[in-house]
């Protein structure tokens, strides 16, 4: 039986997210200390103390969900993942785990790569979409009519479990696309209230950026395979790693595949780690026979 360790992202975030693990041990009240000084503002106030909204700020909800499944992946006494996997911004603490990026070097890299996505958004207003029940071949097909009917970019983003597609692109690529999935018989296609085409080429801007950070950045020898969102298999090479975490801006988080890799390759149970239980409920609509848990 192999135990993978699995970590979520941006959108599990919740008003007094982390205090538990601060209270509990001064190893993790450390943590949020350097992180606070790293970030140059007390994050951790506003991870235990904030509204909703105060943790909606792009430069505060991704390190907040960072900080989260990292600092309580820490906790965990004697964690010996044989594979990990993040869901998009979650692929930093899955890094962590597996030994590949230093905590501090982490959190740098999600706070550029955070303002950098905020950036992007503003340059091109944009949005993303979830399709319910329709099958990702037909999904993908009508991502390709309306971009080569339209000229609009329109893409799949997210491939979460089986009959939840995420789609993104500009504003009036995803309107069309929605009116068209349900033509073709999507339960429900409901545009996301997020910031921007997350993971659609009309973040390359924030690639770019994100990409100068990261190549100056030490890359370690991972101490166990992670299963990357863009190659969905297992990865074991620092440079193809630090590759497919550049492309990932652009590029979809093909998270069905990358659990149906792990289960292909011996895992029988997963490990949700961080803030919500996301990742547990995908992992059994992806397969119901495996067994789940979550450490947050």
């Amino acid at each position: 039986m192999k135990h993978a360790f699995v970590f979520p992202g941006q959108g599990s975030q919740f008003s007094g997210m982390g205090k538990n693990l601060y209270d509990a041990g001064v190893s993790a009240q450390r943590l949020f200390e350097l992180a606070n000084e790293i970030l140059g503002f007390r994050i951790s106030d506003i991870m235990f103390n904030g509204t909703d909204e105060d943790l909606k700020q792009t430069n505060v909800t991704q390190p907040a969900v960072f900080l989260h499944s990292a600092i309580a992946y820490k906790t965990i006494e004697s964690a010996k993942p044989d594979m990990v996997a993040g869901h998009s911004l979650g692929e930093f603490s899955a890094l962590v785990a597996n030994g590949v990026l230093s905590f501090e070097d982490a959190l740098q890299l999600v706070s550029v790569r955070a303002i950098a996505m905020q950036k992007a958004c503003e340059l091109n207003p944009s949005t993303m979409a979830a399709v319910l029940a329709l099958a990702d071949e037909k999904v993908e097909e009508v991502c390709k009519q309306v971009q080569e009917e339209t000229g609009e970019v329109v893409v799949p983003a997210n491939y979460n479990c089986p009959g939840q597609l995420v789609i993104s692109g500009s504003l009036k690529g995803i309107d069309i696309a929605c009116e068209r999935m349900k033509a073709a018989g999507a339960k429900r296609a409901l545009v996301l209230p997020v910031g921007g085409a997350f993971h659609s080429p009309l973040m390359e801007p924030a690639r770019e950026e994100l990409k100068a950070k990261i190549e100056s950045t030490n890359f370690y020898t991972p101490q166990c395979a992670i299963y990357q969102n863009v190659a969905a298999k297992a990865v074991l090479d620092k440079d193809e790693i630090k590759q497919n975490l550049i492309d990932q801006l652009t590029g979809a988080v093909r998270w069905t595949q990358s659990v149906q890799s792990m289960i292909a390759d011996g895992a029988s149970k997963f490990t949700e780690v961080g803030p919500g239980k996301v990742l547990q409920g995908l992992v059994q609509k992806i397969n119901k026979e495996m067994v789940v848990e979550g450490v947050n």
